[in-house]
């Protein structure tokens, strides 16, 4: 069942890492418009451009590292990476539903898509890796 379970945080996490990239190209994709693109991604109040490449490249690199974790040989150094990645994606996802982050993220579509979208999927991911880090890795 690990396997599956890496597999399919594999393939997610580089699909969004892919994204990430794309952005750092400046390829804004799937929305055409900046604007829209950032309102939709990033949701800060008032925002009106995308974060810097290098931003989101390092976004992308860290996503593509993520999604190459649980195929690490087992050890102490995958243990506490998955501990990392497991408590950092859930807490991602747990953030969605906070008034304080709701608050500093307000932009539509974000805000809807955050609570409707990203959060359940950052949860998914860190109930994955909290998977794999209870049943361990094969």
């Amino acid at each position: 069942m690990s396997t599956v379970i890496s597999t399919a945080l594999c393939v997610v996490l580089l699909v969004i890492s892919a994204l990430h990239a794309l952005w750092a190209a400046r390829i804004w994709w799937p929305i055409r418009d900046e604007v829209a693109l950032a309102r939709a991604v990033v949701g800060q109040h008032g925002i009106t451009q995308m974060p810097s490449a290098t931003a989101c490249a390092a976004v992308a690199a860290a996503l593509c590292a993520a999604a190459f974790w649980p195929f690490l040989p087992s050890g102490l150094l995958q243990t506490l990476g998955l501990l990392a990645l497991t408590a950092v994606f859930l807490g991602r996802g747990a953030v969605a539903y906070a008034p304080f982050w709701q608050a500093r993220v307000p932009e539509e579509p974000f805000a809807t898509n955050d609570r409707r979208l990203y959060g359940p999927l950052c949860l998914a991911i860190g109930v994955g890796f909290g998977a794999l880090l209870l049943g361990g890795v094969e």
